[in-house]
């Protein structure tokens, strides 16, 4: 990830906390005939510093074929984004821009036994489940038992160790608090949900601003 500015890098905590709450993703990897991508949901790991991300394919997805543990792969995990105009700001000669958060979490990947197909559904599905609260949680013991064992089989489970971890919050931080306050103000009166989240995220980081 090419970071714009150092104000705008997030540190490696952040910006795990950031991807395992958000829990989708595009993952990437080049094969043979260039670039293959596939969005996929995904649950992150934590032990001491390593870190690992474990998520699944369908069987025949040309992606699951490169996963050889040594070939790198990239997941791109992003927030909320909003065009901001130039003539939003308080004062003159400023250029429009985007802000945007964004993380991107690279290493190796490696296919799983197909006996961890189970507790990868059931792990996965009590992570998303959860957040439904207080809804009843779904799980795969609901499912007939054939069925779910077909779709189980009709699956590759796959594990990136990662390497590298890259986080960039665009949040204005490098504006002055008058131009600040002023596109905060714009971005929460906007009819896009993406914006008034990140003018939410902008009074949360400047929080003693009149808006």
């Amino acid at each position: 990830m090419h970071i714009l500015r150092p104000m705008f890098a997030w540190d490696r905590d952040g910006a795990l906390e950031f991807a395992a709450s958000r829990g989708f993703g595009a993952m990437v990897a080049s094969g043979g005939a260039g670039p293959i991508s596939s969005h996929v949901p995904f649950r992150i790991d934590r032990t001491g510093d390593a870190v690992t991300v474990q998520f699944h394919l369908t069987a025949r997805n040309k992606l699951a074929e490169l996963a050889d543990g040594k070939t790198p792969f990239l997941l791109i995990v992003w927030g909320p984004d909003a065009y901001v105009s130039n003539d939003w700001y308080a004062t003159p000669d400023h250029v429009s821009t985007w802000l945007y958060e964004a993380v991107h979490l690279s290493g190796p990947v490696r296919r799983l036994s197909m006996e961890s197909n189970r507790s990868h559904g059931d792990v996965l599905l009590s992570t998303f489940e959860e957040r439904l609260t207080p809804k009843q949680p779904w799980s795969l013991s609901s499912m007939e038992a054939t069925k779910r064992e077909s779709m189980l089989q009709s699956i590759v489970v796959l594990e990136m160790d990662v390497k590298q971890v890259e986080g960039q919050r665009k949040l204005n931080q490098h504006k002055s608090d008058e131009d600040y306050a002023s596109i905060t103000r714009h971005l929460s009166q906007s009819e896009d949900a993406d914006a008034r989240e990140l003018a939410a995220k902008l009074k949360a980081l400047r929080p003693h601003l009149e808006y």
